[in-house]
């Protein structure tokens, strides 16, 4: 079952797209509040969303790329607005397609399903995943989640490298300069803290799979990811 999720603050077309995607099978989230949209995207992992322009306290536009930067499933914008640079603006923040209000319910129907075929049927490219596994934590790169076991968690793009960083390298040192460069283009405009934030997140993502205390800080130095957690499992 395709969930999907739907950020449109206009309740009465909301709820109805909810009731044409349930009625053919597909699981609908409705955005609810507005200024956490990514923290709802997070939660419901959705397999495509469908996006309005016109939103409470951000447009559309400036969700649609704090999405891309975690995630490269379909968006599709909804939208009143009709004007060609509305549409363009759409596609060039990270859209994969543009509907304009009013619509008929069937196209927006069909344009889902074309573009979860497409993203993941039978028109989705048949590449290998990128994966990198040690003793039983799996990193997916293009999914951005790790796992271990039956639990699973959603990363964002940086916290995926810096984790596929430490676990090529693991057990071995990863210095803080390789790191920085993984992680950010233009070295000089990122503070210590900024870094330390980001090995903060990955040990608090890696705690909720069961794994402990195994990213070391090697003072002066960089980090190193020790796989500790074979004993805990």
């Amino acid at each position: 079952m395709a969930k999907i999720m739907i950020v449109e603050d206009d309740p009465k077309i909301a709820k109805l797209l909810q009731g044409h995607l349930e009625k053919y099978g597909y699981q609908a989230t409705l955005a609810e509040d507005f200024d956490y949209i990514i923290e709802l995207f997070m939660k419901v992992n959705p397999d495509l969303v469908l996006l309005d322009i016109n939103l409470p306290s951000y447009d559309g536009y400036y969700w649609c790329r704090q999405i891309r930067k975690i995630s490269t499933c379909p968006i599709l914008f909804i939208s009143a607005r009709s004007g060609e640079m509305d549409q363009v603006m759409a596609l060039e923040n990270g859209a994969d397609d543009f509907i304009t209000k009013p619509f008929h319910y069937e196209v927006v129907m069909a344009k889902i399903r074309s573009q979860l075929r497409r993203a993941y049927g039978e028109y989705a490219l048949k590449v290998e995943e990128r994966t990198v596994e040690i003793d039983g934590l799996i990193l997916y790169m293009e999914r951005m989640e790790a796992k271990m076991g039956e639990k699973t968690v959603l990363l964002t793009k940086k916290e995926a490298i810096l984790l596929e960083t430490l676990m090529k390298r693991s057990p071995r040192l990863v210095n803080r300069e390789t790191i920085l460069e993984k992680l950010w283009d233009d070295q000089s405009f990122v503070d210590e803290n900024t870094l330390n934030v980001n090995v903060t997140r990955v040990r608090k993502k890696l705690h909720e799979l069961g794994i402990h205390e195994a990213i070391e800080t090697v003072r002066g130095a960089g980090y190193r990811l020790v796989p500790n957690w074979v004993e805990e499992r």
